[in-house]
């Protein structure tokens, strides 16, 4: 079974594809049951619907391929609930030869178009569309579905949060770089600009004789409510799919009538003055940012809005402070966080906890751009990140450009001139009778919404079926948990189904809903379609998630304890064995690469903090939670590939053994892109042989891991640092620390190899003793 396929159809990944009817059964498969979704996933084919969905009268899910209807009664058959619905009044005239596009057996996701109708004049939008069994895709198309990117009233908020420390050189970069963006916004964004220091300055944008701004205290706590009297806001409600209105006033104001003024509010941003010496700069970020929410409430109510840091340092002042402003406190460590030593980090978090949920009830996105070398407080801002699903990303310099590469990504444009961005987002499923829903995992914030269907098992984010997001783009992955029901009344060999019904506001301001159905069966206990129909690689993202989540309430090492046992019963489960004979374990196909994935995973900056701090590991961690299969699986284990003379580039193992002085090496491990340079290729690119016209072939062999290094980061978000190496420079350990160490110092190994200083258990070793586990009875 083809998953990648699969996947392309649905935007789904099922680690089981065939699900046990029982739950001691579903306990011994160690992996839960569960689904990596990506709700806004690009499909080659996407039936683009302009009217409302059809919805059930009981459980409310959407018509679908699996609905069975009667046309002579004009009824359909709810596949969750059995519910017998009548048609709507527009598709009365329906029959077996001209079906809605919801019906079509092909279509697993339609996406609802609920905005109000497009200038374009595009076809009709109140009778239901219509598809014959012989039309053909483009047919479709031409019925007026597709709806343009016309826009909607005021656009998307963007409110700019500049930190006054960075120096003149980041501060220079970054002014740059908001400019360019703010050439690239739509006419009906609106936009605001804080900026802070030790005060909060929140500039009047709509004011023209002279910039002014309002000021608040850094060091004390700033409400909703507090932050909207003194910027004299107040709330301006509306319904969702209305046209917002933004109250006459200056602090946020659109692009199109205040350009000027916005410009010159940049252009007049300069470094704070130098504090004492021995003391770092006075940052009140965590002011900044409550300010900034308050102005987003105060004027918009469930609109499209992001909140955007950008800072070079971390908080020493106010709520969200990390550490005191003398250098004789260092910044908090692992060791400290897990001896409980820091003074700040607990407050902090649970400052930005509230953050969190004020974010969560304006739809409101918050964004993180640290440039830094020192820690700037990533890991207490990471939860108001992660569950509004913004961007995060560290880097060295705003000069960098892989921050400028970013940060222009962000606000990339469609082929009808809209951002593509997608806010206000609600997930809910629709699951059959049997099928419990215990939680999520990923970026997005439980809205403890309860039904029938809600399992009381919680895993992650639980207790509902509607989950929230302020933002989702189309890579956005959430893994979600399901049991079966404890009185199971399926039949083996009979379909149960799950509904992911996603509606979200386009950068354009319209509303609308993706329905993706899917539907799998019932086997029963040792049925070979279990064995089959297991996607080894999507049970490796799901467990690397759920290792996640236990590291925020255990310690990592004890997750590592977890992971080894898991993997024990795993092997014992599935392996085939003469008990107490590790020489005879055998683990078929589908099952063979997951206990390297979970090798890799124990090894991975995810679990193994050393050499990290809070601050990376939080980044590291977030990205892993939001990522798809493909992604997490290149973060856990890296790809490596081999170019030479030899012939074209081939993927080698990631061990230490794929070293050599005559190849060059492509790394990805999705945060770093690395091109490491054998000991003969680095000394003959020095001595210049690829300038040389009678060796054009080792220049093509440069060129060509670089296009190939470069095409990788192309579609990276954000973009990877890449690092170019020679072999035993000391660039190279972003390679060696990822490598299989199967030869260390130890080892017996032939003269000129190369080897590892560690005392990490390799590959082999560690599979020798899962077999050995595996087989006791």
């Amino acid at each position: 079974m083809d998953f990648t396929e699969l996947e392309a159809i649905e935007g789904l990944r099922w680690p089981w594809h065939s699900w046990p009817l029982s739950k001691p059964e579903v306990s011994a498969l160690v992996v839960p049951l569960s689904i990596m979704c990506t709700p806004l996933m690009h499909f080659s084919e996407l039936p683009i619907l302009a009217h409302d969905p059809v919805n059930c009268s009981q459980c409310g899910a959407v018509w679908n391929p699996y609905s069975r209807v009667d046309y002579t009664s004009k009824i359909w058959i709810c596949p969750f609930c059995y519910r017998r619905n009548p048609f709507p009044r527009s598709y009365d005239h329906i029959n077996e030869n001209n079906i809605p596009a919801e019906l079509f057996p092909t279509y697993s996701t339609v996406e609802y178009h609920l905005g109000p109708a497009p200038s374009s004049g595009l076809g009709r939008t109140a009778s239901g569309p219509l598809r014959s069994n012989s039309d053909s895709f483009s047919n479709f198309s031409s019925l007026g579905l597709e709806r343009s990117g016309a826009s909607v009233g005021a656009g998307p908020a963007f409110v700019f949060v500049v930190d006054g420390c960075s120096s003149e050189e980041d501060l220079g970069a970054l002014k740059s770089e908001l400019l360019h963006i703010i050439a690239r916004l739509p006419e009906n964004a609106l936009v605001g600009l804080v900026v802070f220091d030790a005060m909060v300055r929140v500039y009047d944008l709509g004011f023209t004789d002279c910039l002014r701004a309002v000021v608040f205290h850094g060091g004390r706590e700033v409400s909703s409510e507090k932050a909207k009297e003194l910027l004299g806001l107040h709330h301006m409600k509306q319904s969702i799919g209305k046209t917002s209105s933004v109250q006459k006033q200056g602090f946020l104001v659109p692009v199109s009538e205040y350009d000027f003024n916005i410009i010159t509010a940049i252009e007049d941003i300069h470094s704070s003055p130098v504090v004492k010496k021995g003391h770092r700069t006075l940052r009140c970020t965590g002011v900044a940012i409550a300010v900034a929410v308050g102005l987003l409430e105060g004027c918009l109510m469930n609109t499209g809005s992001r909140v955007m840091v950008f800072t070079t340092g971390p908080a020493t002042v106010g709520p969200g402070m990390i550490v005191d402003s003398d250098f004789g406190n260092a910044i908090r460590t692992h060791r400290d966080l897990s001896n409980d030593y820091t003074s700040y980090h607990r407050n902090s978090c649970k400052y930005y906890k509230k953050i969190s949920q004020r974010l969560s009830e304006s739809s409101i996105v918050l964004d993180l751009f640290a440039c830094s070398l020192d820690q700037v407080g990533t890991a207490e801002l990471k939860d108001p990140v992660e569950s509004s699903n913004g961007f995060m990303m560290l880097g060295e310099s705003f000069e960098s450009e892989e921050f400028r590469k970013s940060l222009r990504h962000m606000f990339d444009r469609d082929s009808d001139g809209n951002l593509e961005m997608a806010f206000d987002v609600t997930i809910e499923i629709v699951t059959s009778k049997d099928v419990k829903i215990c939680g999520a995992l990923g970026p997005c914030l439980s809205l403890q919404k309860k039904n029938g269907t809600v399992s009381e098992k919680v895993i992650g984010k639980g207790g509902t079926y509607i989950w929230k997001l302020g933002a989702i783009t189309s890579k956005t992955c959430i893994a979600f948990f399901f049991e079966v029901a404890d009185e199971q009344k399926s039949q083996p060999s009979s379909a149960f189904f799950i509904q992911f019904i996603t509606q979200y506001r386009y950068s354009n301001m319209g509303v609308r809903k993706r329905v993706t159905t899917a539907a799998r069966r019932w086997v029963v206990k040792h049925s070979p379609e279990i064995d089959s129909g297991f996607d080894q690689e999507a049970a490796a993202s799901v467990m690397a998630r759920l290792a996640i989540n236990k590291t925020e309430e255990i310690f990592a090492h004890d997750v590592i304890r977890w992971l080894d046992k898991m993997l024990i019963r795993f092997a014992s489960k599935f392996g085939v064995y003469v008990p107490e004979d590790p020489s005879t374990f055998r683990l078929s196909t589908n099952f063979s690469l997951f206990p390297q994935f979970m090798y890799y995973l124990r090894r991975s900056q995810f679990m193994d903090v050393f050499n990290s701090t809070p601050d990376e590991t939080a980044y590291f961690r977030l990205m892993l939670n939001r990522e798809g299969v493909v992604n997490s699986l290149i973060m856990v284990q890296p790809t490596l590939f081999q170019y030479s003379f030899g012939g074209p580039p081939i993927a080698v193992v990631l061990d230490i053994c794929s070293i050599s002085s005559d190849v060059i090496l492509l790394f990805d491990s999705f945060f770093h892109v690395v091109i490491h340079h054998g000991s003969k290729i680095a000394q003959w690119r020095k001595l210049g042989y690829d300038k040389d016209p009678s060796l054009e072939s080792f220049r093509e062999l440069l060129e060509a891991v670089e296009l190939d290094a470069e095409q990788l980061m192309a579609g990276r978000f954000p973009v990877p640092k890449f690092i170019k190496c020679d072999q035993h420079s000391s660039q190279a350990r972003f390679l060696l620390a990822k490598l299989n160490p199967s030869v260390t110092q130890n080892s017996t190994y032939k003269e000129g190899s190369e080897f590892i200083f560690t005392d990490d258990i390799s590959l082999q070793v560690f599979t020798e003793h899962l077999q050995t586990l595996a087989v006791q009875s």
